[in-house]
């Protein structure tokens, strides 16, 4: 989980004269990504992307990712907890999820998220000589374990809402289901959305 000790690991996005949040989705590129795309573009948010590159296949859709104004990032190629490996072995990972993410969108990647959220100082000195900032989160939706209940999803994100927070959900059936309803409510409390900005 997020750690104090490093200072360059980002949780918040905070944007100027707005309250803001920010909304992430992990763990894709997946089957349920144009519903998550047609519902974000309905409801004209934009958000961020981590993706596993191994499922990165021409076909999926990442052109409309980019064209919506959505941002992708990694998230590691194979999802594995990056404490079990070496410095060079987490290098090697994210070197290639990178290569691999652009060399099929032809788009720079600058952000990257590690994979269960575990990460050490070798995680951090990797990202940083790819030329990569880590991003974290502020307020994790629990998603992952709510699918017979989510509606709590959106209970639970409501209730930590703060300005700037980075929302962390998964690209799920029970994502989708409850995505509507979880922008409605979070626009209900006064926020706009942010989208990292790709600046490299």
């Amino acid at each position: 989980m997020y750690d104090s000790t490093h200072p360059e690991i980002i949780i918040h996005n905070l944007s100027p004269n707005k309250k803001s949040v920010t909304l992430t989705f992990d763990d894709g590129p997946s089957k349920v990504l144009p519903q998550l795309l047609d519902i974000l573009k309905h409801h004209e948010v934009q958000a961020t992307f981590f993706w596993q590159s191994r499922l990165l296949y021409a076909a999926r859709p990442w052109r409309r990712v980019l064209d919506d104004g959505h941002v992708i990032g990694t998230h590691s190629f194979k999802h594995r907890n990056l404490l079990q490996l070496s410095y060079e072995e987490q290098y090697e990972d994210i070197q290639k999820s990178v290569t691999h993410i652009e060399s099929t969108t032809g788009t720079p990647i600058i952000y990257f998220r590690p994979p269960f959220g575990n990460f050490n100082a070798d995680t951090v000195k990797a990202a940083n000589a790819l030329g990569l900032t880590t991003i974290m989160w502020r307020i994790a939706s629990m998603d992952w374990e709510l699918k017979n209940n989510p509606d709590q999803i959106i209970q639970y994100v409501v209730d930590n809402l703060e300005d700037g927070a980075i929302i962390l959900l998964h690209e799920l059936e029970q994502t989708v289901t409850i995505l509507p309803q979880l922008i409605q409510a979070i626009k209900k409390q006064g926020y706009h959305f942010s989208v990292l900005q790709n600046k490299k």
